[in-house]
């Protein structure tokens, strides 16, 4: 059939968010998560699982208690990602009290990302495998370690057999995996989980960490990751999990689902092999995809990398977009660490709840950014704001970036 190219476009979906779920270091559940991050407490304490010869500073998940949401069965066969992930997505669901066995199960979906996959499962297997040979390592090794476990577990668990993927952007990969999701609403896939899970604490995974050369050097949890301050000295790695439900709002609102906000705009972009990176490019297009400009955003997460050359980076980016001192901007990462892929999805969740609640989440540790950049960050305290439309931003290691614009 040949398209009419008289015929208007179809209409754009309105991808609604309807429920939240979080596991992160400073609190585990959306609830508890939220309390703290409004006052402040932070995670970050030396790592309990680190090369031998380092002590540095981690965003650890210490009051996570796997037994507690995963299924007795899975415990055998998942790596701690996928558990954060299973208790993450599940929260979600309830959150948005949606029961898929309601649903056509090939009306639901999810698209999670990981940049870590199940480092500590393959470590520990790797090991049985060094003590006493091939008789002893589990035959769960053969998928535990994947990046595309949490999405293959998760779709299990809930029966979600429609629009799925995985993605594997790093930092970025939260929103790239909300950005999947959004796309896939209105083709048939009616409810759809997107978020992220990384869990790479191991000293497998910090080898990986230490092997950039970004780690903060410092171990003292308050040294250690100040983003955008004139001592900033590289990032502090976390864990964690978040995930969203995102729906058509008109069909949402049908069912009676409280709206918590819509994912109005995103884009990703690519760094060159040389010269500027395009997170403001990502931005830029973000913003387009929403029909908004830089004066319609009351608010930006940041990346926050705490590497002074890309914070240095990121300011320009913020300050090209809005002017000196034009925007708020929040980091509340400076409480968990960044914790990978999991990471731009707990901002995304940080800034819906901020859009509801009217009030902006403190940077810890930070007391001002570095002369000349201009920014007006939100340290000390939680600032009471009229918010209506957020700029969610994330670079992933690599050349990844991405942006998410969330309005009310």
């Amino acid at each position: 059939m040949t398209p009419d190219p008289s015929a208007a476009p179809p209409a754009r979906v309105r991808a609604a968010v309807t429920g939240l779920g979080v596991v992160a270091p400073n609190g585990v559940g959306t609830r508890a998560w939220w309390q703290a991050t409004l006052r402040g407490v932070s995670a970050l304490r030396p790592a309990s699982d680190a090369p031998m010869n380092r002590t540095p500073v981690a965003g650890e998940v210490t009051s996570f208690v796997a037994e507690q949401h995963v299924p007795s069965r899975l415990l055998p066969q998942t790596a701690r990602f996928t558990r954060l992930a299973l208790a993450a997505a599940a929260e979600a669901l309830d959150d948005a009290a949606f029961d898929p066995a309601a649903m056509d199960e090939y009306g639901t979906g999810v698209f999670t990302a990981s940049s870590a996959g199940g480092y500590e499962f393959g470590q520990h297997e790797m090991g049985a495998l060094w003590r006493t040979g091939s008789d002893s390592v589990s035959a769960y090794q053969s998928f535990a370690w994947f990046y595309a476990a949490c999405t293959g577990q998760v779709s299990i668990r809930h029966g979600l057999r429609g629009a799925s993927g995985t993605l594997v952007t790093e930092q970025c990969g939260g929103l790239d995996a909300v950005g999947q999701a959004r796309r896939r609403l209105g083709d048939g896939t009616r409810v759809l989980l997107a978020g992220g899970s990384d869990a790479g604490l191991c000293p497998l995974g910090w080898a990986g960490h230490l092997a950039t050369g970004q780690v903060s050097p410092h171990s003292h949890p308050a040294r250690a990751y100040l983003p955008f301050h004139p001592e900033a000295s590289g990032y502090v790695p976390g864990e964690g999990a978040a995930y969203v439900v995102l729906e058509e709002r008109s069909a949402a609102e049908e069912r009676g689902a409280e709206v918590l906000g819509e994912v109005a705009g995103y884009a990703a972009a690519f760094d060159p092999p040389s010269g500027p990176g395009n997170l403001g490019l990502a931005a830029r297009l973000a913003l387009a995809d929403a029909s908004l400009t830089p004066g319609d955003i009351d608010a930006v997460f940041a990346d926050a990398s705490g590497v002074p050359a890309l914070d240095e980076a990121e300011a320009e980016v913020i300050g090209d977009l809005f002017g000196p001192y034009g925007v708020p901007v929040a980091v509340p990462k400076t409480m968990t660490g960044r914790i990978g892929a999991g990471g731009s999805t707990l901002d995304l969740v940080a800034a819906l709840l901020a859009l509801r609640d009217g009030v902006l989440p403190p940077a810890v540790h930070v007391d001002r950014p570095k002369d000349g950049w201009h920014l007006d960050l939100v340290t000390g305290a939680p600032r009471p704001v009229d918010l209506r439309a957020a700029l969610v931003l994330a670079r992933g290691h690599g050349g990844f970036n991405s942006a998410a614009v969330v309005v009310r």
